[in-house]
């Protein structure tokens, strides 16, 4: 079954924008665990404009599912933040300096030799490790030559494309993933999932083991309640064809 793990940034980024502790991050993050939530996720950004450094220090003490913890790996701050706390998962994303959002995955033929540098670093540790990509077979193929334990695929393409033609938006996800479990990579996804198009990826991704999920989940949370959405997300992850 796919894992749903419930990204708090914005969560962070509401609390950020008026100062003070409201809403409180931890709170939230372990109401998503009592609602079912299987893992909580974080992506700390340098200018710390949503999830801060220290929040990361403070859910890693209470969180009893699944810590992922999102980044770019280039800086060295990130790094050390993951070694420090040893998450569950690392998920190593190329994030633009002052990115809004992340836009695209790893160029795992180009970078190579530092990715195998940082995977081989962070499993050391014992973390598990997942390399953000494209869906691109040849992206998938060079993930695999890094040492890494999963990829996840970046699925704002897919979301984009969903509503003009389904079966044409999932196409090459299906081909990269086909690629991933051929080569004994684990699979994730994430970027712009929501209640929309998630059961249809979910269920044509074949063993997709957890996806992550933020920004279209807290934004349904306004209107929906956030237990009502949390389960409503479970609901769609474990739907069967």
């Amino acid at each position: 079954m796919t894992k749903l793990s419930v990204n708090i940034n914005k969560i962070a980024t509401l609390r950020n924008s008026r100062g003070g502790d409201n809403p409180n991050v931890v709170k939230v993050a372990l109401d998503c665990e009592r609602f079912g939530a299987e893992g909580i996720t974080v992506h700390p950004r340098p200018d710390e404009r949503h999830i801060r450094y220290c929040d990361v220090f403070d859910l890693k003490e209470v969180v009893t599912t699944e810590f992922n913890i999102e980044g770019n790996p280039s800086e060295k701050k990130f790094v050390e933040l993951v070694l420090a706390n040893k998450p569950t998962q690392v998920t190593l994303v190329p994030d633009a300096l002052g990115a809004v959002t992340s836009n695209a995955g790893w160029d795992t033929i180009k970078h190579k030799s530092l990715l195998i540098d940082l995977v081989a670093q962070f499993k050391e540790a014992g973390i598990r490790t997942s390399i953000f990509v494209d869906a691109d077979v040849r992206m998938v193929e060079g993930a695999k030559e890094t040492g890494t334990d999963r990829i996840e695929l970046y699925t704002e393409p897919y979301a984009e494309n969903y509503f003009k033609n389904k079966e044409l938006a999932i196409r090459d996800f299906v081909t990269a993933a086909t690629r991933a479990n051929e080569l004994g990579l684990g699979l994730n996804a994430g970027h712009d999932l929501s209640l929309d198009n998630l059961r249809y990826f979910q269920q044509k991704i074949p063993n997709l083991l957890e996806v992550s999920i933020g920004h279209a989940l807290i934004c349904d949370a306004l209107y929906l309640g956030l237990e009502n959405t949390v389960q409503l997300y479970l609901r769609e992850t474990k739907a069967e064809d």
